[in-house]
């Protein structure tokens, strides 16, 4: 438990609530949220910044430009460079607001509100989404005044140290650290950049009021002897026994302590009053919130598994609950997964693994469960599944971070990927080509060989290093993120979920929009920036590794051509759009290709490779 955490317990003093908030540290990240949001929504042609004047005519060069808001006489001014993929680089010191041309202090959440037409978010949403920016503000102020390891210390730490030192979070969603329902108290226990630990709260459910499944070799008690200590069930045991019933009839539901007191407690409380439910206590193991939030690392014994857990909080476009039906049948959907991708022998040699959801528990309310439609909050307000740790795939020279850690700039504008390669034993280029053999190749197979894509963003991807060098890739979260495109595999349930049908010219986008838009976008900006290393070139790398794959498997020239990673554009994918939207169900995950927001096209960068 960190200081601050402890004043909060035993003072309970609403002063602490105030300690990340200062009036030089609010104008900062203020500055630099408005510079992310003049970005990222150029980007998706929500705004159109007028060109002023440029340098040369170059694609790199420094240029003015003029933002005029939907509210009169209020304008941005600011420098940019306009990268490949249509991609924003602001020079943060340069932006300046003027109302009547006076120049006055940035303000994210006024920008919002001068924006709000062009936004075009309904009214009923916008205070909301106000909410949800103003917190992410109040995240940002709090990494830039609590003590956090520099660049140059994460250089050589552990997942977990990296983990919670991250600053930015999703790199394209503007609103990204929502997190409405956590008070400040719940700020600083529970938020990964906070470090704290946590113990989880365990329930019994009865039996028959629960959605169990499991991997085919995994069976419920072997899973429980594994993940809790003999003592921690006997304890659990004991207390069940005192009050009448038997183990035997129970299953166990690990809650987070959030959930447990706001909203477990309260909405089911006839379950708990009637013993479907009944309180045991804490786990003994202690856990840290990932960057997901509601993902759990087990400090205690890093080779248990993670646990997921349902957080009915507000965060980035949905309420972050799991879905109680859906626990039936993730882990079968992974077994499958695993074997398919066990079993080739080229992912094999690309070091590519995947972290199985080995089990999963939700409980079945009689009252939640159907009297509402399938995506109410409330039908996944219980339930949790383990995710294998990925300790297992580690060696003792070795050592994990998540991809996201690549776009990492600490407070004092350092980022660490430079670092890292200069630690390495390779040079810049060999050390990018290396790592899109060890990222984007894998991807590549899946997607010709198996017609199978995943969600791979910065946080789903743990990379394994061997002396700062990518060696292997690992993907998380399958069970609900990976699809099947137009398949003519035979499916039996629940893996038939992973199949869907899209019109063929979106099946590329997988690659084009979560890997080139989503993730290369925003590492080509820190090659730019902090390494000097111009996009094309970067680009130029990722064609080759494009094509050596290409080069290995002629029996795919079909595919290679009916899906064109060199065809001259694709179609632009908005993320903030969705969010805009709908800021409580960004995406229907029972139907995700029919929600995507599309404005336009972009340029390939492949495409001048061809």
């Amino acid at each position: 438990m960190n200081q601050l955490t402890k004043q909060f317990s035993s003072h309970n003093d609403a002063d602490y609530a105030l300690s990340a908030i200062d009036q030089e540290t609010w104008k900062l990240v203020n500055r630099l949220h408005v510079k992310k949001c003049i970005a990222e929504l150029a980007h998706e042609q929500i705004i159109t910044p007028c060109l002023l004047s440029e340098e040369s005519s170059r694609l790199d060069a420094w240029a003015d430009y003029r933002l005029d808001a939907d509210e009169p006489n209020v304008s941005y001014l600011f420098k940019a460079k306009k990268l490949t993929l249509e991609h924003w680089f602001i020079d943060t010191h340069s932006i300046e607001k003027r109302i009547n041309d006076e120049v006055v202090s940035l303000d994210s959440l006024l920008f919002v509100v001068e924006f709000r037409e062009s936004l075009g978010i309904s009214e009923v949403n916008l205070a909301t989404y106000m909410e949800e920016i103003s917190s992410t503000l109040y995240s940002s102020a709090y990494k830039y005044t609590q003590p956090r390891l520099s660049s140059a210390e994460l250089v050589h730490a552990d997942l977990q140290q990296i983990e919670s030192s991250m600053n930015e979070g999703h790199p394209s969603f503007i609103a990204n650290n929502g997190r409405i329902g956590f008070d400040a108290v719940d700020y600083h226990q529970y938020a990964p950049e906070a470090g704290e630990e946590v113990a989880l709260i365990y329930l019994a459910a009865k039996i028959n009021k629960v959605f169990f499944s499991s991997l085919k070799d995994l069976d419920y008690q072997t899973l429980i002897h594994n993940e809790l200590d003999i003592d921690t069930i006997d304890k659990f045991e004991k207390k069940l026994v005192e009050l009448g019933h038997s183990m035997s009839d129970y299953m166990l539901i690990p809650v987070h302590p959030w959930q447990w007191y706001n909203k477990i407690v309260n909405v089911f409380s006839a379950d708990l009053a009637e013993g479907s439910l009944i309180y045991l206590g804490r786990s003994s193991d202690k856990y840290l919130a990932q960057q997901s939030i509601r993902t759990m690392y087990n400090n205690t014994a890093p080779h248990r598994n993670y646990i997921k857990t349902a957080l009915s909080i507000l965060n980035m476009g949905y309420i972050r609950g799991l879905f109680s039906h859906d626990m039936a049948n993730l882990p079968k959907i992974n077994d499958w997964l695993y074997n398919l991708i066990n079993h080739d022998e080229f992912l094999k040699t690309t070091n590519f693994h995947m972290l199985r959801e080995v089990a999963a528990v939700g409980y079945k309310s009689c009252v939640y469960d159907y009297q509402f439609k399938d995506s109410n909050p409330y039908k996944k307000m219980l339930s949790a599944l383990w995710r294998e740790s990925p300790a297992h795939l580690i060696e003792s020279n070795e050592k994990s971070l998540t991809m996201a850690a690549l776009l990492h700039v600490d407070v004092k504008g350092v980022a660490l990927l430079p670092l890292m390669i200069e630690d390495s034993p390779l040079n810049q280029e060999e050390w990018l080509i290396q790592y899109l053999n060890v990222y984007l190749t894998p991807l590549l197979h899946c997607f010709y060989a198996h017609n199978l894509v995943f969600m791979p963003h910065g946080e789903n991807i743990i990379l394994v290093m061997k002396d700062n060098v990518p060696v292997k890739c690992i993907m998380k979260d399958t069970g609900e993120e990976a699809y099947l495109l137009n398949s003519d595999l035979v499916l039996d349930h629940p893996v038939s979920k992973l199949a869907i049908t899209l019109p063929t010219e979106l099946e590329l986008l997988s690659i084009f929009i979560d890997v080139f838009d989503g993730f290369f976008r925003h590492l080509t900006v820190i090659l730019f920036e902090h390494m000097g290393i111009k996009d094309d070139y970067f680009w130029s790398l990722v064609a080759n590794c494009v094509r050596e794959y290409q080069s290995l498997f002629p029996e795919f020239s079909e595919r290679f051509e009916k899906h064109d990673l060199f065809k001259d554009d694709f179609s632009l994918s908005c993320l903030n759009r969705l969010q805009l939207r709908n800021n409580f169900e960004m995406v229907s995950l029972t139907d995700p290709a029919d929600a995507l927001q599309f404005q336009g096209k972009l340029i390939n960068p492949l495409s001048k490779f061809k």
